[in-house]
């Protein structure tokens, strides 16, 4: 029977392995060969896990609450992942990254709820970082 889960973070993790059989034969393999389905996470990637274990880890040891900021320079879909786990937990999420990154990718990511501090893509990710520590220091409750 399908578990039914009541949050959509229980549904981060846990995903499905396949073993390869077909692949196991045309190679004639010698052993198991079994595929981990990462796509099969919430925003199908396996940074979503990462994201979840960032957040439930700085609950853990206190340092997140309703008053928290988070901010955290990204490029990709840890950034995503953060997201949605930070619209999901009611946290405020302040992401850092260069102007190049897709506009596809900025809207998803506004959709989701974070707030995008756009810096200059010459500078790439070092200049992203530089302005996470920046607004980290500058923002009472920053994390």
């Amino acid at each position: 029977m399908t578990k039914i889960s009541d949050k959509l973070t229980d549904l981060v993790g846990n995903t499905p392995l396949l073993r390869l059989n077909q692949f196991e034969k045309s190679e004639g393999a010698k052993a198991r060969i079994v595929a981990k389905l990462e796509s099969f996470n919430p925003l199908g990637s396996v940074k979503d896990r990462i994201a979840l274990s960032m957040v439930e880890d700085a609950e853990e040891k206190g340092l997140l609450n309703s008053d928290s900021i988070i901010i955290e320079p990204t490029s990709g879909n840890t950034g995503i992942g953060l997201a949605f786990v930070s619209s999901i937990k009611k946290y405020r999420l302040i992401l850092t990254m260069p102007e190049t990154m897709s506009l596809e990718r900025r809207n998803l990511l506004k959709a989701l709820g974070a707030e995008l501090v756009l810096t200059p893509g010459a500078d790439g990710m070092k200049g992203a970082i530089a302005k996470a520590k920046e607004l980290q220091s500058e923002l009472p409750n920053a994390i």
